[in-house]
């Protein structure tokens, strides 16, 4: 007679979002392995506030060490856009193409028409263009010559141009493409310049931003460098706004920091924390209009850790 195997109880409660206990462990010891406490409770909760899942390839979670810890770089991969603008209503697709130094090709400002014939041998690619549908819009046409991406070679990801040129180029293509034509705005995006031409508007490419726990520099896309003071101020004025908007108080704020950051004070939060507080404060808010359904805020205490000692910046909230 054989033995009935038994397996071991399996939770599947969510606790945070739709990822349950088991989920948020499997997370922390596989995608997000090298976090800090605090890194990967923003990692989730940018993953539960827009919709996206690491466990299929639409957003990773990379850390670098650097001299002053672990830096976290929250990146939304081109399986993440596209799962988020398929469910734009009046999604039509995204067309992209690489064009190569023996190809034909025109664009036509005013008329806004594409003309792209193909010749072998090809040649090296000197550029590519994205077109993004939607029903009811204008087409919104990303292009782009190959020495814009150039910054790239020399980034964080620089392994990954250099190894996958082409296909690294047409997923930038269709990243901006589809962020302009379908409304996608994720993470913590910061503007960044660019010589991209559009249908509709001039653009302004939001890209990624790595989050630095300590002082030191914010890392924006591949290879560009910002103030770090700069930011933290930036930073600083949107919570104030934030807290206004939300008919919040001083009091509502300094309760808030305490629970999340080891009972910190709002002036002695570092950038990063400053980040995770402002999601804390959205979800506070919502907690707060949707009392009646019972809506969970997310606590990191229920990620069963505590969070790291940061270095503090300082700041003044009235």
């Amino acid at each position: 007679m054989s033995k009935q195997t038994q397996l071991a109880p399996v939770n599947t409660q969510a606790v945070v979002g739709n990822f349950t206990q088991t989920e948020l462990d499997t997370l922390k010891a596989t995608i997000a392995r090298g976090t800090t406490n605090e890194q990967f409770a923003l990692f989730v909760q940018t993953c539960v506030n827009s919709g996206l899942n690491p466990f299929l390839n639409h957003i990773h979670c990379i850390v670098y060490n650097g001299k002053e810890g672990p830096t976290m770089s929250i990146q939304i991969a081109v399986e993440g856009i596209l799962y988020l603008a398929r469910r734009t209503e009046g999604y039509k697709g995204i067309d992209c193409q690489l064009v190569h130094e023996n190809d034909e090709f025109k664009f036509n400002a005013k008329t806004k028409e594409i003309t792209h014939e193909i010749g072998f041998p090809r040649g090296k690619v000197i550029g590519g263009y994205a077109i993004a549908k939607r029903e009811g819009f204008d087409d919104v046409v990303v292009i782009m010559e190959t020495n814009e991406v150039e910054h790239m070679l020399k980034g964080r990801n620089a392994h990954m141009w250099k190894e996958w040129f082409n296909d690294m180029f047409k997923k930038h293509l269709m990243k901006r493409a589809a962020k302009l034509q379908y409304g996608i705005e994720i993470a913590e995006d910061e503007p960044v310049s660019g010589n991209t031409l559009d249908a509709t508007a001039s653009y302004e490419p939001r890209q990624r931003i790595d989050i630095t726990p300590d002082v030191g520099r914010i890392e924006v896309n591949e290879g560009e460098v910002v103030d770090m003071a700069a930011e933290l101020k930036k930073k600083q004025d949107e919570i104030k706004q934030q807290m206004q908007r939300y008919n919040m108080t001083t009091n509502d704020l300094n309760q808030l920091t305490a629970k999340h950051f080891n009972n910190k004070k709002p002036n002695e939060l570092t950038l990063q924390q400053l980040v995770a507080l402002s999601k804390f404060i959205d979800m506070e808010h919502q907690n707060r209009q949707s009392s009646a359904q019972k809506q969970e805020t997310f606590d990191p205490e229920n990620l069963q850790f505590s969070f790291d000692e940061f270095e503090q910046e300082s700041f003044n909230i009235e």
